[in-house]
């Protein structure tokens, strides 16, 4: 996943149940996916960010010695102004591109 590629609300909106949960017949079943899947973004979202911010990372500076850098504050503004990892999650729930299975259809 790219930052780049996110197509998802910024801001609190209203969604359909009968579409959030029409895959899966349960609403807090699409929840708990949704939920799962936003976990995953969320944690690739900060190890983008940390590997990112680490090029600027002064190791063995002392607190004196820190100071401002601007690209290291654009590149925390920019992902500040993404979505939300539980946006992006419904819109890729409602886009059918979150693979799911059940554990019980795996056992039979």
């Amino acid at each position: 996943m790219s930052a780049k590629d996110i197509k998802a609300e910024l801001n609190t909106i209203t969604y359909d149940r009968d579409k959030i949960e029409e895959k899966v017949d349960s609403i807090y079943e699409a929840i708990v996916i949704m939920g799962k899947r936003a976990e995953q973004i969320n944690a690739e979202i900060r190890t983008e960010l940390h590997s990112k911010l680490d090029e600027f990372a002064v190791h063995n500076a002392t607190l004196e010695e820190v100071f401002e850098n601007r690209e290291q504050i654009e590149i925390s503004k920019y992902y500040e102004k993404l979505p939300k990892p539980t946006s992006i999650a419904v819109a890729e729930w409602l886009q059918d591109e979150i693979y799911f299975r059940k554990t019980e259809d795996r056992n039979a």
